[in-house]
């Protein structure tokens, strides 16, 4: 039962703002349709990245399916610059991961998190400008790994989220709360759950003895090769914080974690090649490790303050809980259709 109780004190302090994470993330969705994209980023000028970094900030796409969309971006014309902040940082950032930093750890970290993203595509895309410059590609990839084979590109096409004579807001609450829901059920639920069991197995001050250099190292070395969305990783680096995990090798693991994993890196090397994918990886190491020390150094200042340690003072009224109760239907609706459904 005392597992049961950590399990919902997540998804109690979560839900609203992960629900309000995915109303906004389904309005932005109506105004950064792929096609507007793509007439931004095919124009390979070295301003292409900029905006492709800007632009994947606050998109709510996880690691798989950000790939057919950066593959579609490349199709079309997009530079590997443009391409490769893109496919950085869409996964590593998003509104539904911000708010749900915001909601479990802090608000600073919410902000470091979309700033390192954007700093890690910037740097990524002007390197491959450099160094691996645009090649057009033919083939495109129709694997999502998200999904099954049948669901092709998961929400990427925009005749795909609604019936064009559907409501802006029909549109918008289809895209959040179904579409996007959807893409991320599985890991979300996922990442509640580890969550959960880290806080509760896990003795306090676990990570405490630990050399802060060996544990950035070691969360970097396990974080490379992973799959974890972005939103999913969150609750995860909480519960490492709350053992003695330092904040700085936390936003290692949410920055390098949801932007790399083997089966990604075997994709998009079809498209901005080996050399593209070695400039990529070893940007994000480069810079989640330095900004590591940026965020160890802020706290050492500011501390730290866990919003999961401290959120029973505020949310005894009814509020938190019918949020939480909306929050778990539509979740377990969601499981139902990734999975069951089409067993």
């Amino acid at each position: 039962m005392e597992f049961i109780k950590v399990l919902w004190d997540y998804i109690l302090i979560s839900s609203p703002y992960l629900l309000f994470g995915f109303l906004i993330s389904g309005v932005v969705h109506q105004f950064l349709h792929l096609n507007k994209i793509q007439k931004l980023l095919k124009n390979n000028k070295k301003t292409d990245v900029l905006w492709a970094a800007l632009l994947g900030v606050p998109l709510p796409l996880c690691s798989c399916s950000v790939i057919p969309t950066g593959a579609t971006l490349k199709k079309a014309g997009a530079s590997n610059g443009a391409t490769s902040a893109f496919l950085i940082s869409t996964p590593e950032s998003g509104i539904d991961s911000i708010a749900m930093s915001l909601s479990i750890l802090d608000l600073p970290m919410a902000i470091f998190r979309p700033v390192f993203a954007f700093v890690t595509a910037t740097i990524a895309g002007t390197l491959q400008h450099i160094f691996n410059p645009f090649n057009e590609v033919i083939k495109e990839e129709k694997k999502d790994c998200c999904h099954s084979k049948d669901d092709d590109h998961g929400h990427s096409h925009s005749h795909d989220h609604a019936k064009d004579s559907d409501s802006f807001l029909a549109k918008t609450f289809k895209f959040g709360f179904v579409e996007l829901l959807d893409d991320m059920a599985n890991w979300l639920f996922v990442g509640l759950l580890l969550g959960a069991l880290i806080s509760y197995f896990i003795p306090e001050s676990f990570f405490s003895d630990l050399n802060p250099h060996v544990g950035k190292l070691v969360i970097l070395l396990v974080s490379i090769p992973l799959y974890i969305c972005a939103s999913a990783s969150t609750p995860i680096a909480a519960s490492l914080i709350l053992k003695g995990l330092s904040p700085g090798a936390a936003i290692i693991f949410l920055l390098a974690g949801p932007a790399t994993n083997i089966s990604n890196i075997a994709v998009i090397q079809k498209y901005i090649g080996k050399k593209g994918v070695i400039i990529n990886i070893l940007t994000i190491i480069g810079v989640a490790y330095l900004a590591s020390y940026i965020v160890d150094y802020f706290y050492t200042t500011y501390p730290l303050n866990i919003n999961l340690a401290t959120f029973h003072e505020h949310i005894n009224g009814p509020f938190f809980t019918g949020c939480a109760i909306i929050f778990l239907g539509l979740l377990l609706m969601s499981l139902y259709r990734v999975n069951l459904k089409k067993v």
